[in-house]
């Protein structure tokens, strides 16, 4: 199938009667309503349940290798390969699927907050529910932009399409196929929306770098003297609530970009997880969740229609998404200067590594490369306990190219702009998960705020025995032996099992990156 043919059965459906152009965030409600596929929380807020795809599908996940992908792309099991003749079977499948629906539903938009670099992206759904997370999560066009918007990558979602693997040459009924070549991403057989989040997230992971604009996973801020703050981490780890602070304005939740002009935002919303949503811990995200949001797979009442945010009766991977202007003190337009501070957000589930520390340059790119977290349950599908996990860049499933090139791209910035980073620990103290606690939210906070403020560079501090890493001996608003992981533990000899073993889980994954120097191969970890 040829890139003519490609367009020609895509313009063919678009023209169809039963296509609905970007239409309003009232109107996607209604349809949403009309159609069954969700229903109103009190607050006006739509919520939708996505069935057994609960979370992301990384086996199902594809980059079709053509000419424009085979020598750019870091194969393997994150970047799996699939046949261009698969993708083309699959796409014309697709387009006759839809052209059979009652509804079809087109967003146009963009991918990036500066115009200087954002794309123009188009996304079709088969579900409205699917069409307004869209709108509520990239960045709406004004009538004048959309008058003349021409999308460079299109994203087509059928989740009641299902791919026979037999037939298709797919691994299960679910794909997410990503082609460079013909700039389109295939979506089938899962209705989680946050595959349309993230398959947009891995285009801009491509094309970025080549602009030398880094891609990041992280969310970031912004205080009231102008100084700007990134936090790096997995799903999970704590980003879209430590970046929500009301003394701080919110530049986004997830997905930013640098450029020689600063920092931008390559969403128009935020994606939260919303497991033991509170509004005393998190009231910005709680308030956020009003009419035009989405939530989903979140268990409510039948008849108040209260949800229910403690309840992960149907995953822990609850979600709720709203556009940035629904948190009061966002910045918009989504951008800001070169970041003054990086924060790195791991959720250790072993209960060893410390709450807070400040990181070299060297150690800085060590843990950047080695994007260590414990994976949460619920996030993907099949993890039901934490699992240690490491996410080259903090978002490895994301990343087309070779994790080096953003490393480099991070060093490079680091060095230039005099970024101060941090490691900051959201998970478990006292010992491992299952038998000590996650550390207190108010403690983490605390370590943040001092991060941002500056006070870290004047406190004394203590070198850990294992990682290497520089712990301050003293942070406002947190107790003192929380700050040392060692002192947490009942069990000492259990703590020194769980930290060694920590450690050389370290080694054994730094090993595949061979072409660092050896001042950064060595700033991991002093036990070996």
């Amino acid at each position: 199938m040829n890139s003519v043919l490609k367009a020609s059965l895509l313009e063919e459906l678009l023209s169809q009667k039963n296509v609905n152009h970007n239409l309003s965030i009232a109107r996607l409600v209604e349809k949403v309503l009309a159609k069954n596929e969700g229903v109103l929380t009190d607050t006006g807020a739509v919520l939708a349940t996505t069935g057994k795809y609960t979370g992301r599908s990384p086996q199902d996940k594809f980059i079709v290798m053509d000419s424009v992908s085979e020598g750019k792309v870091d194969w393997g099991n994150v970047n799996q390969s699939i046949d261009e003749e698969v993708f083309e079977r699959l796409y014309t499948k697709v387009i006759t699927h839809l052209k059979k629906k009652d509804d079809v539903f087109v967003f146009n938009g963009f991918a990036g907050a500066d115009h200087t670099y954002r794309l123009p992206i188009q996304v079709i759904n088969e579900f409205a529910w699917h069409n307004l997370f869209a709108k509520q999560l990239f960045i709406r066009p004004t009538e004048e932009e959309l008058v003349s918007h021409e999308p460079e990558f299109t994203v087509i979602s059928a989740p009641t399409f299902k791919a026979d693997p037999t037939i298709d040459g797919t691994n299960s009924e679910a794909f997410i196929l990503i082609s460079f070549k013909h700039n389109v991403i295939l979506i089938g057989g899962t209705e989680y929306a946050g595959e349309i989040k993230k398959s947009i997230f891995s285009i801009m992971n491509f094309l970025l770098p080549e602009r030398n604009i880094l891609p990041m996973h992280c969310s970031a801020n912004v205080g009231k003297e102008g100084d700007v703050a990134l936090f790096f981490g997995l799903s999970g780890t704590g980003k879209t609530t430590l970046s929500a602070d009301p003394y701080r304005q919110l530049v986004g939740d997830d997905e930013h970009a640098w450029s020689s002009s600063g920092i931008f935002n390559i969403e128009g919303g935020c994606y939260a997880k919303c497991i033991n949503l509170s509004e005393d811990k998190e009231p910005q995200i709680f308030q956020a969740i009003k009419f035009g949001s989405v939530l989903e797979n979140v268990v409510m009442n039948e008849e108040t229609r209260i949800p229910n945010y403690d309840n992960t009766t149907l995953t822990e991977n609850t979600r709720a998404a709203y556009p940035l202007d629904h948190i009061d003190n966002s910045v918009s337009p989504s951008i800001a200067g070169h970041p003054n501070t990086i924060i790195f957000l791991t959720a250790d589930a072993s209960g060893t590594l410390p709450p807070i520390s400040k990181l070299s340059k060297e150690q800085a790119m060590y843990h950047f490369l080695s994007g260590y977290t414990s994976k949460l349950a619920g996030t993907e599908r099949g993890v039901t306990e934490p699992e240690a996990t490491f996410s080259a860049c903090f978002g490895a499933p994301f990343l087309p190219l070779s994790p080096a090139t953003y490393a480099k791209m991070l060093g490079e910035k680091i060095d230039q702009y005099n970024t101060n980073v941090f490691l900051i620990n959201t998970g478990w103290t006292g010992g491992s998960y299952g038998i000590g606690s996650r550390i207190k939210l108010s403690y983490t906070r605390a370590m943040v705020h001092a991060a941002l403020e500056g006070e870290m560079n004047h406190v004394e501090t203590t070198t850990d025995d294992v990682f290497g890493l520089l712990i301050p001996t003293h942070v406002a608003g947190v107790p003192d032996e929380v700050l040392i992981p060692k002192n947490t533990w009942i069990d000492q000899l259990a703590y020194e099992k769980q930290a060694k073993e920590l450690a050389l889980k370290f080694h054994e994954n730094f090993k595949k990156f061979t072409n660092v120097s050896t001042e950064i191969a060595q700033a991991g970890p002093a036990y070996h």
